[in-house]
């Protein structure tokens, strides 16, 4: 039995709202690289935020709840990126893109923490599992589109592909960040990974 997706009880309206459901965001992102999943309270993110507890349950039930929203949060910014590097470079020149989309990803997990923090926290329960794979699918359709010139008359095998692509990328860029790891080495080694896989393909 598939666990249902864990979203946000409502979504702010106005802008007060928007404000105090940001601030919220923010404060948890804080908090996970702080104090890690298994220490972070509700409480201690109303805290940080500012705001009553009452007005964070207004929004969430938990802080799963939370993490979950953190994760769409992140995808939603990387499908945003994705879609302006598409534009910038042809698709039929996917390797060059590729590449520098994965440059882009690299530094964004290099420079901010809380890409590895909430992508760790929402690996943590069956359901936050289910809500992550949402997210890293739409991704993933965004990539099977992009692709599309690589693969024209394979399109269920094209979708499996960009799944592989994207939870390989994510996998190995979590990995790249830990500590005593070689960033540089590791990203190089996921270019050519994920460089040769579709070089594979196009010579089928």
């Amino acid at each position: 039995m598939t666990a249902e997706p864990l979203l946000p009880r409502k979504r702010p309206t106005q802008q007060r709202s928007q404000l105090r459901f940001d601030a919220m965001l923010s404060a948890a992102r804080e908090l996970l690289i702080e104090v890690g999943f298994e220490s972070l309270t509700c409480e201690e993110i109303a805290a940080r935020a500012g705001v009553p507890i009452g007005t964070l349950y207004q929004y969430f039930a938990n802080k799963y709840v939370i993490v979950c929203e953190l994760d769409r949060q992140d995808a939603v910014a990387v499908q945003s990126e994705l879609e302006a590097f598409a534009n910038e470079i042809p698709s039929l020149n996917w390797l060059r893109l590729l590449e520098k989309f994965l440059d882009h990803l690299a530094r964004l997990w290099r420079d901010d923490p809380s890409r590895r923090a909430v992508w760790l926290a929402v690996q943590s329960t069956p359901a936050t599992r289910a809500t992550a794979a949402i997210h890293e699918k739409e991704l993933a359709d965004q990539v099977s589109r992009i692709l599309s010139p690589l693969t024209p008359s394979q399109r269920g095998r094209r979708h499996m592909m960009s799944e592989v692509l994207v939870h390989t990328a994510y996998s190995l860029l979590s990995f790249s960040v830990r500590e005593g790891q070689n960033h540089a080495r590791v990203v190089a080694e996921l270019k050519r990974m994920l460089g040769g896989y579709l070089m594979l393909e196009e010579t089928d």
